[in-house]
């Protein structure tokens, strides 16, 4: 590349940010981090052909992508870590205990928890007697049908963290909204463990990308 390109390209974010820049300029900046002394724009063509798109270098696995040539550990790193910067930066934004009496407050919440996230996994999002969350608590990675152990650990967590009443979340990634008949059969039986220590199940919500649906919503409690 020419000379002074890396400065013009930083200024050039600078002022007008990255909603102007192709994908294979935000990799190029990025890279310049993990990169120092090299072109990144041939390595930012590879990775995009290779994986697709911005999201999915983002999303690939580090091991996977050090065996792309010019892609060291520190490379592999700083690349993987966007997806759980950004929803921790989301996360952040709702603050410490963020009210959640609404589906529409609860669907958005529980959208913020799975971003970046391409398995399947399930979060217990555990609420004080305000509908405040004191704890949104990753309880299981996999699909919900593997899990015949769920309701001991949900109630253990529910417990440890005195939950008054509580949120389930989980996500189908790249698939379908719809509630599966294990998510559902799942539901029920959360519901009537925590029912025993007079904790309630106020709704289940499926993220998929940035859409979701919820169990209240649908009658399915």
């Amino acid at each position: 590349m020419h000379k002074g390109h890396r400065k013009r390209l930083k200024e050039r974010f600078l002022r007008d940010g990255l909603d102007s820049f192709e994908q294979h300029q935000v990799l190029e900046l990025l890279l310049f981090y993990s990169i120092p002394r090299r072109d990144t724009n041939e390595l930012a063509h590879k990775l995009l052909k290779r994986y697709g798109s911005l999201s999915g270098v983002f999303e690939a696995d580090t091991e996977d992508l050090k065996k792309v040539s010019g892609i060291g550990e520190n490379s592999a790193v700083l690349l993987s870590l966007i997806p759980d910067i950004s929803r921790r930066y989301i996360k952040d934004r709702w603050e410490d205990r963020p009210l959640l009496n609404s589906s529409t407050k609860a669907g958005k919440y529980a959208t913020s928890l799975f971003i970046g996230r391409i398995y399947e996994v399930f979060y217990v999002i555990c609420l004080d007697s305000q509908n405040r969350v004191n704890r949104a608590q990753l309880v299981h990675e996999g699909t919900i049908n593997e899990s015949p152990i769920y309701p001991r650990i949900i109630v253990e967590t529910v417990l440890r963290h005195k939950a008054n009443s509580v949120i389930l979340a989980h996500n189908h990634p790249g698939g379908s909204l719809n509630p599966s008949k294990a998510d559902i059969e799942a539901t029920k039986r959360i519901a009537l463990a925590l029912e025993a220590i007079s904790v309630k199940v106020v709704d289940h919500i499926i993220v998929c990308g940035e859409k979701y649906i919820s169990f209240a919503e649908r009658g399915l409690l």
